[in-house]
């Protein structure tokens, strides 16, 4: 049987080097290189999605791979998909680097240059591990797949269009359909979910930011389990403590999030910074929310523009989210699209902030009506955005027993005030 071996390369001239080497390796079926390490992430899920025997036994990643450092992309890779035999290409073949590349889940280190004898041996051996692990599990093949859990990040084109309100409802829905969700605030300096969700906790995400593995029960002793079921992990109480939670810490957390969780909603805030750039990259999906006037959308459209300059996201991954929607404005979301290159989401929150003022008053998100339009537009969001499951039971409209509102299309409404998700 062939050895499956995927190569994650950026250099051109490196990638047909390694090309040339891997097809003259007996038994072996070298796929084309990916270039990055965002295409590396998104070719394993899919073929993951589609079978677990379609996953290579063997990846190959180059020192010089990116965005993500070739270190934290093992990592990732290794915690999702724990049966594949990672292998790491660089220069620097120090008993330090070789312990790092070890800690972060490799199963070998080839040197640069190249040679033919070092390749087939650690190839080899990463595809006999793979082949052990594989037999090993025997029948439970699902768990090759690694941690399946959705990661969603919510982020505002500008502050106060609505973002933590939107990422509440979200992980509400979600967990309202039956599925084990959390939510992280990652508004490392002034995010607001325990305030909205009347929480007060003393342990946040920084509790996590310097440990380098995170078992469940480490994970499980910094978040809070809040009534409606839903897991919060919060942000500091003290804004500059954010300063501590870098971008590889970020990349550990969600990693540790999305193995534990059906569903992962991260409010990322309006500001950029390290760690929640690793969380929108690392996102299954990550939604933009925008107000339609012209301040807010330039700021949607400025952040698309940072991400793909930044090799983050591309705009036409990103799910842009019209909040306090309204027919009389000029502004629409066909515009918005055109303007920002996002897809926009079939969903937009209606105008109607009376409907909001109370339950945020009293810090109460959880308690806000099931007859609410905007709580209805949101919930019908997330099952646009796939977060919800239709429980046993539901009637056709996607009713929950127990609940007047609906994960379908909100209801119109007459009396619509003039703001809508705060």
């Amino acid at each position: 049987m062939s050895t499956r071996i995927l190569p994650a390369v950026g250099d051109a001239d490196a990638a047909r080097s390694v090309t040339t080497l891997l097809s003259q390796l007996p038994d072996s079926d070298p796929a084309v290189p990916v270039g990055d390490s965002t295409q590396l992430i998104d070719t394993l899920a899919r073929l993951a999605a589609e079978s677990i025997d379609e996953l290579p036994e063997v990846v190959l990643v180059h020192e010089r791979i990116g965005p993500v450092p070739a270190l934290e992309l093992i990592r990732e890779v290794a915690l999702r998909f724990p049966a594949i035999g990672v292998v790491l290409i660089t220069a620097d073949a120090s008993p330090a680097l070789f312990s790092a590349a070890m800690d972060s889940g490799a199963r070998g280190l080839v040197a640069l240059p190249l040679s033919y004898e070092e390749l087939a041996h650690r190839v080899q051996a990463a595809a006999q591990w793979s082949a052990g692990v594989r037999r090993h599990l025997g029948a439970g093949a699902d768990v090759f797949t690694g941690p399946s859990g959705t990661v969603v990040t919510v982020t505002g084109a500008k502050g106060g269009v609505g973002t933590t309100v939107t990422a509440i409802q979200l992980a509400l829905a979600a967990r309202a359909s039956g599925r084990n969700t959390a939510l992280v605030d990652l508004d490392l300096q002034t995010g607001d979910v325990a305030s909205y969700l009347d929480v007060q906790f003393r342990r946040s995400i920084v509790d996590l930011a310097l440990i380098s593995d995170i078992s469940p029960r480490v994970l499980s002793d910094a978040i809070y389990n809040h009534d409606t079921g839903v897991a919060l992990l919060l942000a500091p109480g003290e804004g500059e403590r954010g300063e501590e939670v870098s971008d590889r810490s970020a990349r550990q957390i969600v990693s540790a999030l999305r193995s534990r969780y059906d569903v992962v909603v991260i409010d990322c805030g309006s500001q950029m910074h390290g760690a929640n750039a690793a969380a929108i990259e690392m996102a299954d999906t990550a939604v933009l929310v925008t107000t339609p006037d012209v301040v807010a959308v330039r700021g949607a459209k400025r952040l698309v523009r940072l991400w793909d300059r930044l090799q983050i996201r591309k705009a036409e991954e990103t799910v842009t989210v019209v909040n306090r929607h309204s027919r009389n404005s000029e502004i629409q979301p066909p515009l918005i699209q055109k303007i920002t290159g996002t897809r926009v989401a079939g969903t937009a929150v209606p105008a109607n902030f009376k409907e909001l003022q109370g339950v945020i008053d009293a810090g109460r998100m959880h308690d806000l009506d099931a007859r609410s339009v905007v709580k209805q537009a949101l919930w019908s969001l997330a099952g646009e955005l796939g977060l919800v499951k239709i429980p046993e039971g539901a009637d056709k409209g996607g009713r929950f027993r127990g609940d007047r509102g609906s994960i379908g299309r909100p209801r119109r409404r007459r009396g619509s005030g003039t703001e809508g998700a705060g």
